[in-house]
């Protein structure tokens, strides 16, 4: 063989090889929320008239929330991209506005996975809370259905507290096709043979309140939206995202803290030279215990004992305790891919002593910065890849077209079909508030649906 085939045979593997390291990751994309005053942006699309031409009372919004994509390379990552993009020349033509499409781009506003949100073959499932101190009457779980190429609302659900559908992630098991996710749960919700046991349950007010709240896997009927604990108990840590590849493995991620110091690697580790930071938790999706393994230990006073431990070291990366989301792809179960916070938010404020950085300065000193992350699941190597631009944050992360759900038909997620019970007829304005009743003429969003009220 000729210098010169050998050549065109090596770039061929070349290109065939950044090709394929490429990953087009996508994800329900949030601004952060500052508490400085500088909040998520939005873009006035117009006043809506009715087909009579009268005006309805009602404005169109177009806001950041939305569908984004990004493409992940072996040491970058591309600024995250809208996608579908919502340009406003397409819903705007001189003084009109197009109905359809102004609600499509409006409804955006209420893609917001605050208690979490899921990506399971071509749709997406959005949870938003609101407290008791709110204008409702309790805190109520906004259940919605999105189409995840297109972006538009499918259903519009609403659920009482009781429903217990805040959570650190959700993610479908492609084994049996059940949706799994870390709830968090209260003392009141655990029957008294685990409360009453202390290696299951902690008591931590001694009068059973919501302050004893913990995490349980579950299982999700995305039908019902019913959810089943499979944790014989509540676990303590700060789960900040949960994944489960193809093979059926689930993974969660906690936050990690800042204390440590950075190795050669730029790693954070403690005294004793080993990792620390945000922990990788492999979870038995059978039992919903974490996987740990025994390691034989000696005390300060000499005495051997048996400490368990997760079956992977700590990333040596630290990650601030907000929502963060995590996938695998369908064709590499080994890999998961982590949007987290580029910090704890905290390090050395105005006096020189540790604590939480200023909001007022995050666009210098680093608070909010987040980052895509790249873990090894076979021996717990994470890389951080490189920092996200503009600081995006995600609910929901999945593989374009490589998704461990992709194929897993569900009923109430994958039917567009599907009818709101007729409790949940709530009715929400275009700018995805609550309405008891409308009380002005104009477009409107009830169970899912458009409606215009003449």
């Amino acid at each position: 063989m000729n210098k010169t085939k050998i050549y065109a045979l090596a770039m061929a593997a070349a290109c065939c090889l950044s090709v394929s390291a490429q990953v087009k990751l996508k994800g329900i994309g949030h601004n952060n929320r500052y508490d400085d005053g500088d909040q998520m942006k939005s873009q006035w699309i117009g006043s809506l008239y009715d087909e009579n031409g009268n005006y309805t009372g009602k404005t169109a919004f177009i806001v950041d929330n939305g569908i984004y994509a990004m493409t992940v390379g072996q040491h970058s990552v591309s600024t995250p991209m809208k996608e579908p993009a919502v340009n406003i020349d397409d819903i705007r033509q001189g003084s009109s506005v197009d109905y359809e499409k102004a609600v499509w781009a409006s409804n955006f506003n209420m893609m917001y996975g605050n208690s979490g949100a899921a990506y399971i073959d071509g749709r997406l499932i959005t949870v938003y809370s609101r407290d008791e101190s709110s204008t409702t009457d309790e805190e109520l779980f906004a259940v919605r259905t999105w189409d995840a190429k297109s972006g538009e609302l499918l259903t519009n659900q609403t659920y009482p507290r009781s429903a217990t559908l805040e959570s650190a992630g959700m993610a479908v098991n492609p084994l049996d096709g059940k949706v799994y996710g870390l709830f968090y749960l209260t003392g009141r919700q655990l029957p008294e043979e685990i409360t009453s046991d202390p290696d299951y349950f902690e008591d931590q007010d001694a009068d059973m309140t919501d302050g004893d709240a913990g995490y349980a896997l579950c299982t999700l009927d995305p039908e019902t939206m019913t959810v089943t604990p499979i944790t014989p108990g509540l676990y303590y840590y700060n789960f900040v995202a949960f994944a489960i590849n193809s093979e059926g493995r689930a993974f969660a991620i906690t936050s990690g803290g800042a204390n440590g110091v950075l190795n050669d690697e730029g790693k954070m580790v403690n005294l004793d030279g080993e990792l620390t930071g945000a922990q990788v938790y492999e979870i038995d999706l059978s039992t919903g215990l974490l996987k740990l393994q025994a390691k034989e230990k000696v005390d300060a006073d000499g005495q051997a004992y048996t400490d368990y431990e997760p079956l992977l070291p700590a990333t040596g990366y630290c990650s601030q305790y907000r929502r963060q989301a995590a996938c695998f792809a369908k064709s590499d179960p080994n890999t998961l891919y982590w949007v987290g916070y580029y910090n704890s938010g905290k390090g050395v404020n105005d006096w020189g002593s540790w604590s939480s950085l200023s909001d007022r300065d995050w666009r210098t000193n680093g608070k909010y910065d987040t980052a895509l992350y790249r873990i090894d699941i076979t021996t717990g190597e994470c890389q951080r890849v490189q920092k996200i631009e503009n600081r995006w944050i995600f609910s929901a992360l999945w593989v374009d077209g490589d998704d461990p759900s992709d194929g897993a038909y569900l009923a109430g997620i994958n039917t567009v079909e599907h009818q709101p019970s007729a409790a949940s007829q709530a009715t929400y304005n275009l700018q995805g508030q609550r309405m008891q009743q409308p009380t002005r003429h104009g477009l409107y969003i009830s169970g899912g649906k458009k409606i215009m009220v003449k």
